[in-house]
């Protein structure tokens, strides 16, 4: 009788969290695209799902907008551009046919929320295999509380956001023995990105160290480091030379002798210089170990005690302490969610060998540090999804109301909707997702791109939101840089004459290729811009 109404107990409060989570996760983060604060990468996967809807898999102008033929060679986009050369992302095709009921790039949000929420419902199952209820219930609750989880889930969509489910379902099915499906599952895992096979190369580890499945494990171990090898090194490259002059050298160009590298090079570079290695490895020191902290608080610091955590989570942690970059150690973006799985798993086992230590007074503080995380993760703003409540700098002063922020969008929205939805576009980050259902579309600066038919066009129509980097630009210099160039950029287009201005409301400018500039709202703009002028003085000092 006890025993049931424990599995009750744990079972209203697992689904509350996971109700909670959903609820919340898919009212900011839907807020947070409608409100305009999704940015470019959404636009990316939007475009990327949208061609692959119409046939053209893994085209993206955008994605070519990054490519080290533009980026290093000064090359025009493409619209052809495969993006598999960047990252080689095939399981994104399972959820084409979603995508093909609901094809707008909010869509993407809500399966980003979906898939996470489901990865908390497979790992209760999944604790629950070891653990009673009340102790299963608790690891999901500190997932759905985990600045790891939350953050990465209040963002644009990325592809990341499937391993969770992924991995949990895996190991599950490792528990389970349902050997078909942890096959299927590994080949999902493998299919998310070029470096997922990391992770399951950390599962494969644990079955063989472990000596519970030690021939599986060895090939989960082989299949994942040999796919890694010939995707990396064969397959990637006949896409683009992205992979060994742009993502290796920008993570890994520390262990690189020229300009660009391929996985094997620079494998070789860490493994013949081991001091280098362990100098990479706990440097820099401090950000490293609050890193650490913060991926093991809502657990109340139980994985830094588990060895299946640091085996099965310390793969994912290798690749993140060996690269370079701030964006790795930042615990809110995506690339945090690939420790997550370890680490859990490495809890549960934990417990299952030491289930005495779950006492009132830990109780107590894990409940602490659940709050905790909470409170660290909303206080961060991950995202800028927390805008309308938590201000983006106090000195100087930052903040967006809400009120003030949709009357933003309700003007631009009209700018918007004056572009056919087969232009060719350009348009500032903020505004790109929305418009990114369509075949020609580039970031401003940018003007130029090549089209289906290999010629290289100007866009037809251009829009910026001004007002929004007039916001931030006071305490962010990237912000104030980007309108002092967009700024200039428009003037330069419209003394030339090549771009007419059609429309300017609220500090968005709408101008549209070899049109006449309409004289009401050309006045608006000087007015707009005589604004500016203080600004753009600033900019010849910075030439």
């Amino acid at each position: 009788m006890l025993l049931k109404l424990q599995k009750q107990l744990g079972l209203k409060l697992v689904l509350g969290a996971a109700i909670a989570f959903f609820v919340l996760g898919l009212v900011l983060t839907l807020h947070r695209y409608y409100s305009f604060y999704a940015s470019f990468d959404q636009g990316i996967f939007n475009q990327v799902f949208w061609n692959n809807l119409h046939g053209r898999f893994f085209q993206s102008s955008l994605s070519s907008s990054l490519s080290t033929n533009v980026v290093h060679s000064g090359e025009v986009p493409d619209v052809f551009y495969r993006r598999l050369g960047q990252h080689f992302t095939p399981a994104l095709l399972l959820w084409l046919p979603l995508y093909a009921l609901f094809p707008y790039p909010a869509t993407l949000t809500v399966l980003q929320v979906t898939l996470v929420t489901a990865a908390g419902l497979v790992l209760y199952a999944l604790a629950r295999h070891y653990l009673e209820p009340p102790l299963a219930a608790m690891i999901t609750v500190s997932y759905y509380a985990a600045i790891t989880v939350i953050g990465p889930t209040l963002s644009n969509f990325h592809d990341i956001s499937q391993i969770p489910l992924f991995m949990f379902g895996l190991l599950l099915a490792m528990e389970k023995r349902q050997w078909w499906l942890f096959w299927l599952l590994a080949i999902f895992i493998l299919a998310v990105r070029e470096d997922s096979g990391v992770s399951l190369f950390g599962i494969g580890f644990y079955m063989v160290v472990s000596q519970r499945y030690p021939r599986i494990g060895l090939a989960v171990c082989s299949l994942s480091f040999g796919y890694m090898l010939v995707l990396t090194n064969l397959i990637m490259p006949l896409f683009s030379e992205d992979i060994s002059r742009r993502f290796m050298i920008e993570q890994f160009g520390q262990y690189a002798d020229g300009d660009e590298a391929s996985t094997l090079d620079i494998i070789w570079g860490i493994v013949s210089n081991p001091w280098r290695l362990l100098l990479e490895l706990f440097s820099p020191f401090f950000a490293t170990l609050k890193y650490l902290l913060g991926q093991w608080l809502p657990l109340a610091f139980v994985p830094a005690v588990s060895p299946t955590a640091w085996i099965v989570a310390g793969f994912p942690l290798l690749k993140l302490f060996l690269g370079q970059g701030e964006s790795l150690l930042a615990i809110t973006i995506r690339y945090a969610m690939t420790v997550v799985p370890g680490l859990f798993y490495g809890a549960i086992l934990w417990w299952s060998q030491h289930p005495n230590a779950f006492k009132p007074s830990f109780r107590r503080f894990w409940v602490v540090c659940i709050c905790i995380s909470l409170l660290f993760t909303f206080t961060a703003n991950p995202n800028r999804t927390l805008y309308f409540l938590i201000p983006d700098s106090i000195q100087p002063w930052v903040y967006v109301p809400l009120t003030r922020q949709w009357e933003h969008v309700g003007q631009m929205r009209s700018l918007l909707n004056q572009i056919p939805p087969n232009a060719s576009v350009s348009a500032t980050t903020y505004i790109v997702p929305h418009l990114s259902g369509r075949r020609e579309i580039v970031r401003l600066p940018a003007l130029q791109l090549r089209n289906d038919a290999r010629e290289i066009v100007n866009v037809e129509y251009v829009i910026a939101d001004l007002w929004h980097l007039q916001q931030y630009q006071v305490a962010f210099k990237h912000d104030r840089w980007l309108l002092q160039d967009n700024v200039t950029l428009i003037d330069q287009l419209f003394s030339k004459g090549e771009y007419g201005i059609v429309g300017f409301q609220d500090g968005v400018i709408l101008m549209h290729k070899g049109v006449t500039s309409i004289p009401e709202v050309t006045a608006s703009w000087l007015t707009f811009h005589r604004e500016l002028e203080p600004l753009l003085k600033q900019r010849e000092s910075r030439e």
